[in-house]
C-alpha cells in the first residue's frame, strides 16, 4: 500500500485517539484505515498503538515513529503535489467489478473505450453475482445497482436502474397478457433466486401492489431468467439495461406498462474521496459522464412503448 498515505493515516489517528474519527476525518472507510495501520506496523515490524474498545494510544515505538513519520511528511509534501501534477494522462492498473448482466450489457463496452481514450491503463474487471468486500478483494471500484448501500464505502450515483415484466410473443400467443397485477397469479413466472422469488412488488403510482408468483424456474443470473422468457418459458421481471434491446428487436414484449417494478439506483463505490488515484478519478469522471443522466441510455430507446408493449 501507500507508505505516505500510511503515515499520514498513523498521524491523525494519533492526534485523535481513534480509528473512527480518523476515518471520517479523511473521508475513508474505517476498514481502510485499519489496512493502512497494518500495512504501516508490517513495514516497520512494530507495534504502533494500543488499542482498547472506546480508544487507541501509542506504544513507546509509536511515539518514536510518530515523530520520523512527521518529519517525512514534511519533507515530502512537495514532492507529493510535484508527482501528483507532472502527467494529465491516467496511467496504471484498475481493479473493478460488477454483476454480470451490467458488464456483459454496457460496462464491457464503456471500459473498452475507456482504455482506448487511455492507453496507457489497464482495468481488470470482475464480474459475480454476490458484492464483495473492497479491501479483502482488493478492489478499487465497484459498480452496484442497490437501494442499499454499504455505509462504510463512499458512493457517487451513476443513474437509475428500472426493471420491466415481459414475455415472448409467442407466450402472449399461448397464455395471453395479463390484464392487471392479479392476473399474473396464473402465468408461469420466472424469478430470481434471491430477489422477489416468490413475489413482484409492483408501483401504480407510488402505490406499491405485492403479488405472489410461481413458476418453472429460478435464477440468481438475469440474463438466464431472460433467455428462458425469450424462448417462451413465461413471464420475467427484468432490468431494462438488459432486456430494452430484446423488446425492441420484438423478441420480447412489454406487460402491465402501468405497473412499474422498483427503481434502483446504479451507484459506482469506492473507499475514499481522498488519495484517489488520478485513474479512479478519471475512470468515475468518465462513467458518471455516460450514464449518470435523469433518462438512462437504454431508456431512451423505450420512449416508444406503443410498439413494444402489449
Amino acid at each position: 500500500m501507500d507508505r505516505f498515505t500510511a503515515m499520514q493515516v498513523f498521524a491523525e489517528i494519533a492526534d485523535r485517539g481513534s480509528l473512527t474519527e480518523t476515518a471520517d476525518a479523511l473521508d475513508m472507510s474505517r476498514a481502510m484505515v485499519s489496512r493502512y495501520l497494518a500495512s504501516l506496523e508490517e513495514w516497520l515490524g512494530v507495534r504502533l498503538l494500543h488499542r482498547t474498545t472506546r480508544r487507541v494510544s501509542l506504544t513507546d515505538a509509536g511515539r518514536e515513529a510518530l515523530d520520523r513519520c512527521r518529519k517525512v511528511l514534511e519533507l515530502t509534501s512537495d514532492v507529493k503535489s510535484l508527482a501528483g501534477a507532472r502527467s494529465s494522462a491516467p496511467s496504471g492498473r484498475l481493479r473493478m467489478t460488477a454483476s454480470p448482466s451490467f458488464a456483459q450489457a454496457h460496462l464491457a463496452q464503456a471500459v473498452a473505450e475507456f482504455l482506448a481514450l487511455h492507453p496507457q491503463t489497464q482495468v481488470e474487471l470482475v464480474v459475480m453475482e454476490r458484492a464483495v468486500n473492497l479491501v479483502e478483494d482488493r478492489i478499487d471500484l465497484a459498480v452496484r445497482i442497490s437501494n442499499k448501500l454499504d455505509e462504510s464505502l463512499v458512493a457517487r450515483r451513476l443513474g437509475t436502474c428500472r426493471s420491466v415484466l415481459c414475455a415472448s410473443p409467442a407466450y402472449v400467443e399461448r397464455h395471453g397478457a395479463p390484464d392487471g397485477p392479479d392476473a399474473l397469479r396464473g402465468h408461469r413466472c420466472l424469478t430470481h433466486a434471491y430477489v422477489g422469488r416468490n413475489e413482484y412488488t409492483l408501483y401504480q403510482g407510488t402505490r406499491p401492489v405485492r403479488v405472489p408468483v410461481q413458476g418453472p424456474l429460478q435464477s440468481n443470473e438475469p440474463m438466464v431468467l431472460m433467455r428462458a422468457a425469450m424462448e417462451g418459458a413465461g413471464i420475467a421481471l427484468l432490468p431494462t439495461y438488459l432486456a430494452s434491446a430484446a423488446i425492441l428487436r420484438g423478441d420480447l414484449v412489454r406487460l402491465l406498462p402501468d405497473h412499474e417494478p422498483e427503481q434502483l439506483q446504479i451507484h459506482a463505490t469506492y473507499l475514499s474521496r481522498q488519495y484517489q488515484p488520478q485513474l479512479l478519478r478519471a475512470m468515475l469522471d468518465f462513467l458518471a459522464g455516460r450514464f449518470a443522466d435523469d433518462i438512462a441510455p437504454w431508456d431512451r430507446a423505450l420512449s416508444h412503448p406503443a410498439t413494444t408493449e402489449a
